[in-house]
């Protein structure tokens, strides 16, 4: 999609014969603001269908001295509003003109006079629905807001105009996503949000147990029923050897069976209240331990569980048995960071190929932000020209200069190279530059933005800052690792080819610190019929502060967490 222009007269005599009813939503009794007004003719073409529209009130006035008002109605189906003319006789004008009153009207679309912006204005006959809202404690006024005062009315900021075009630019990309991997021949898989690895190694992982809230339970029921005492125990097991003498006596005195079977329930419901309490004595408040360490036997899953912070390991035994898959999902890590960057839940597009290297995995992950980028021009250009006029001017020509460039690749030491010559020629970096570095943001960002200005895939990374899961080169001291950088954001991908062979992935395992048994199915993958295969993480918030050029990633999720902070 490119930029608007006017159609041939031809088109446009077309555009005129359709009716309000095909415009219409296919589940609702409304015709989308986007049906109308985004045309290639503005919605000339329709005037005269009878539609009915629905939305929020952008802006209201009254005009003709309180005779009539104009309406600028958005229902979020596009960044452009409906124009709506409402006249005094048909509804009372002052609650309708509120910023943020919902309105459903029906009403003629006509051509406005001359010189006005708009192409096509809506004329109310019969207003529908007013959810009408007070002025004075509405907190979206139709002032400009900064995103920071947006954060503390998350249920409301869907109705501004930068976070509704973020939301559709969210969805395009995620619609892209699938149709890029699908297109493909890639399965969708769906791994776990629970899991008993850490992928990363990091241990910044947010824990799930039930061992809390049992805890919590059982204090409170200790208080309200207290254990039994020594006491109580002894006076029950005094009570079953006295039960089971009566029973002894009975068989001894031949007594009839009915006697016999009553003493035996007896006894049998003196047993049972005798385990009851010896159960109950062995209840202790607080979580419960073993060894002098928290006793994750008794946890919901009879282990250690965490939130995933990738879903890589587990998508790789699909990748192991059906070559091409891709997870996409919310991810998790308790990082206490504050930084522009970081949320504690974001989303991740993991692809996993096998029978593929690290040359493979350069080409699929290219080509996807590739298909990406022109996407979002051949879909999303109206949102994206307000980015450019909100945000960052320079968005648009950026996905078009990614979308169409072949990115440059270059070694991780090609890169330490090119950077320290930048240090001899005057550049100064806050952290210092040398080989064996995890390259920082503005290391990365000065690679793609002032030396290459375009994307960079750096590959070959020192094998001491990647994974226990990346191949280790032939030089035993890198790995066949990749990160795509791109201009604004630095680090968009970072990817592998995977170790396939057992024993060096062993090894890894080993030198990392971690311990073998949570990875034994890992390793079963080499175990049984290994194969070479490769795959990335695409963090999917930092693909969207790339297109957009939004500073940070708080402003680009719907409902963003960061420490402190978890709303809804």
């Amino acid at each position: 999609m490119g930029d608007p222009a006017t159609p041939p007269a031809s088109e446009l005599a077309a555009m005129a014969i359709i009716d309000g009813a095909s415009l219409k939503h296919p589940f609702s009794d409304r015709v989308p603001v986007r049906s109308i007004v985004c045309r290639p003719d503005g919605g000339a073409g329709l005037a005269g269908n009878r539609v009915r529209a629905g939305g929020w009130v952008k802006t209201g006035r009254e005009q003709g001295k309180g005779s009539f008002a104009f309406l600028e109605v958005n229902d979020g189906s596009c960044p452009a509003n409906l124009q709506v003319i409402v006249d005094a006789g048909v509804e009372d004008l002052s609650t309708l003109v509120q910023t943020g009153t919902c309105v459903s009207v029906e009403g003629v679309l006509k051509v406005p006079p001359e010189g006005t912006k708009q192409k096509i204005e809506l004329r109310v006959e019969t207003v529908l629905h007013v959810g009408p809202t007070d002025p004075a404690k509405y907190p979206i006024p139709k002032t400009k807001l900064s995103l920071e005062f947006l954060r503390d009315h998350i249920h409301l900021r869907p109705r501004t105009n930068t976070i509704s075009a973020v939301a559709r630019i969210r969805n395009a990309l995620a619609f892209a996503t699938h149709s890029f991997f699908q297109e493909h021949g890639f399965l969708y898989i769906h791994t776990p949000i629970v899991t008993t690895s850490d992928c990363e190694g990091a241990g910044e992982m947010f824990q799930v147990t039930t061992l809390i809230n049992e805890a919590e339970k059982l204090d409170k029921e200790l208080i309200e029923n207290p254990p039994p005492t020594e006491a109580d125990i002894e006076a029950a097991r005094l009570n079953v050897m006295q039960k089971g003498e009566i029973v002894a006596q009975l068989k001894a005195a031949k007594a009839t069976r009915d006697d016999i079977s009553a003493a035996v329930a007896g006894l049998k419901i003196a047993k049972e209240n005798l385990s009851r309490l010896e159960e109950r004595a062995k209840l202790k408040p607080g979580i419960p331990k073993k060894d002098g360490k928290i006793d994750y036997a008794q946890d919901f899953f009879a282990r250690q569980a965490f939130l995933t912070v990738s879903g890589q390991l587990q998508v790789e035994t699909y990748a192991c048995a059906v070559t091409s898959v891709y997870t996409f999902g919310p991810t998790f890590r308790a990082e206490h960071s504050h930084t522009s960057r970081h949320l504690a839940e974001f989303w991740m597009v993991e692809p996993e190929i096998a029978f593929a290297d690290l040359q493979d995995d350069m080409n699929c992950a290219e080509a996807y932000v590739k298909y990406m980028c022109q996407w979002l021009l051949d879909k999303c250009f109206d949102d994206m020209e307000l980015m450019a006029k909100l945000y960052d001017k320079g968005c648009i020509d950026r996905l078009r200069m990614v979308s169409s460039t072949p990115f440059e690749r270059i070694s991780y030491t090609e890169a330490v190279r090119l950077l320290e010559e930048a240090v001899r020629g005057g550049k100064e970096f806050e952290k210092s530059v040398e080989w064996g570095i995890d390259l920082a943001s503005e290391h990365e960002r000065y690679l793609t933005e002032e030396i290459f200005k375009k994307p960079v895939i750096v590959y070959n990374y020192p094998k001491g800052i990647k994974a226990f899961y990346m191949r280790l080169n032939d030089d035993s001291k890198t790995v066949a690792a990749m990160d795509i950088l791109v201009p604004k954001v630095g680090e968009l991908i970072g990817g592998s080819q995977r170790e396939e062979r057992y024993e060096v992935i062993q090894q890894r395992i080993a030198e990392m610190g971690l311990p073998l048994e949570p990875y034994d199915w890992y390793l079963d993958l080499r175990r049984y019929g290994t194969v070479k295969h490769c795959g990335f993480g695409l963090g999917f918030e930092r693909m969207i502060l790339f297109a957009t050029g939004i500073d940070n990633i708080r402003d680009v999720i719907p409902f963003p967490r960061y420490p402190g902070r978890a709303d809804l």
